[in-house]
């Protein structure tokens, strides 16, 4: 189903641990091609999932990486001018592509695509679309931006006409300041929510509005935008222009909407799905939260619209399994849980925050790594506070490259906060003030310095000594 070269290339990926670019590494390689990579940061799943298909990785974007020289180079959006990887790119005149690009013209361009878009829920969203897609025995391709358990990689061809794709809003490339998801051309466009975010290239929401408007000017006019109901700025989208079908979900009972869920359970574990005020299905599963019910109300939309019956749609939902980093259960013990969570936003980690307390959390610690380009340039600082409403104890680890001043947080958080300098430190202080009854949810986009594994690997071991650096090894390149 997917087009490819008369013959293997040699292709090299820049940025071959990002979540996307480490799914279209994979795509490539299921396609035959020869795939080798380069990144800055090279840590689990990501390295593990790249390493087990065959995939060599060089850490660092040295010139040498590119040697000899490679049939096509593929750029991930973290790569920028003044690399010397990018600098040999180009002084060599070596063919390249971007990711989104490349994937769109050689893996997309004869499948029925369904492309998850949104601030929050992207990944979970679209494993849950794909798993549905599987079950009813469409045998979907997909690319998720993380690793779905019911999948175990994050991205596969498959055999059958889908094929859904997270949508990210970020820019394509350096070479490229389109969002990605304007490559896709989808049939099926969801949009889960719109929030400020990514400070580092978008100025204001408004930006963020006309790249989603841009995406909905290349849907067709038989094809879908599936659209979260209750959110305005989606609404203010839509009022820019939309030619196609709009199905909406949503959970208050208030707003208007072709999809709405009933929370059976406070805490989102169990919910009735109805269909023009009707159920249709009941869903009782491991996942928390009521953005995870929105999160299910959009891929079950989603997937009705692409041909499946509603019955079976939710009943593959029942099935579903969160993907790795999505409030992932680490460890637990003396009735102590230690989460892992890719909640890098205000409203995420407020909402998971939530979820953990709905499920009867008796006191929430809270371990986070500002990482995301908005948090280290501050655009969130304003709203953590808030976000942070939930959580008992607070850990910040202040990482290299922050640009914002932590006292007004700390100040706001009334005791409850504390600044660390780095990982090693914050498990240190963390594993002295822990006791039996806490819920610990460590929360970064990123590698976090392995800083949820050693401490769940610590409490395994029954919380002897201290879950120092030396415990930790470093993912192998």
């Amino acid at each position: 189903m997917a087009a490819s070269s008369d013959r293997p290339l040699n292709l090299h990926v820049l940025g071959i641990c990002g979540t996307f670019m480490g799914g279209v590494a994979a795509l490539a390689r299921e396609l035959g091609h020869n795939v080798e990579g380069s990144d800055r940061d090279i840590y689990p799943p990501m390295s593990t999932q790249l390493e087990q298909l065959g995939i060599r990785l060089h850490q660092g974007y040295a010139a040498e990486n590119l040697d000899p020289a490679p049939d096509l180079t593929i750029v991930g959006n973290a790569l920028s001018r003044g690399m010397p990887a990018v600098e040999a790119l180009l002084e060599r005149r070596l063919a390249f592509r971007s990711g989104p690009q490349w994937l769109g013209e050689t893996v997309l361009g004869q499948r029925r695509v369904l492309a998850v878009a949104g601030t929050h829920g992207k990944t979970t969203t679209t494993s849950l679309l794909a798993w549905i897609l599987d079950v009813a025995g469409r045998a979907p391709g997909f690319l998720v931006g993380g690793v779905p358990e019911n999948f175990g990689v994050s991205a596969r061809l498959g055999s059958g006409v889908d094929f859904v794709i997270e949508a990210d809003e970020y820019d394509t490339a350096f070479f490229d300041k389109r969002s990605k998801f304007v490559h896709y051309a989808p049939q099926i466009a969801v949009l889960n929510n719109l929030e400020f975010d990514h400070a580092d290239i978008f100025d204001n929401v408004a930006a963020i509005q006309r790249q989603f408007h841009h995406l909905l000017r290349i849907v067709p006019g038989n094809g879908y935008v599936i659209v979260n109901a209750e959110d305005a700025r989606l609404r203010e989208v839509l009022a820019m222009g939309c030619w196609s079908q709009v199905v909406g979900f949503a959970i208050d009972p208030g707003v208007e909407a072709e999809w709405h869920a009933r929370l059976d359970a406070g805490d989102g574990s169990r919910f009735t799905v109805l269909r023009h005020g009707e159920p249709v299905g009941e869903v009782a599963w491991t996942l928390l939260g009521r953005h995870n019910v929105m999160n299910a109300l959009a891929a079950v939309a989603a997937a009705v619209a692409a041909g499946i019956e509603p019955r079976d749609a939710i009943g593959a939902a029942t099935t579903f399994r969160a993907p790795l980093r999505r409030l992932q259960l680490l460890a637990e013990r003396d009735d102590i849980q230690v989460y892992d969570d890719f909640a890098h936003h205000p409203t995420a980690i407020a909402t998971t925050l939530a979820a953990l307390r709905a499920h009867g959390a008796r006191r929430i610690l809270v371990a986070l790594e500002p990482r995301s380009a908005s948090m280290r340039l501050g655009a969130h600082q304003a709203d953590l506070p808030l976000a942070l409403a939930m959580a008992d104890r607070v850990w910040i680890a202040r990482g290299a490259g922050a640009e914002w001043d932590t006292d007004s947080l700390l100040a706001a958080l009334a005791g409850r906060g504390r600044v660390s300098a780095d990982a090693a430190t914050l498990l240190t202080e963390l594993a002295a003030e822990i006791r039996e009854g806490d819920v610990c949810v460590f929360m970064s986009n990123g590698g976090f310095d392995g800083a949820a594994q050693r401490f769940a690997r610590w409490l395994v071991q029954g919380r002897s000594g201290q879950p120092l650096p030396e415990d930790h090894e470093e993912p192998k390149s």
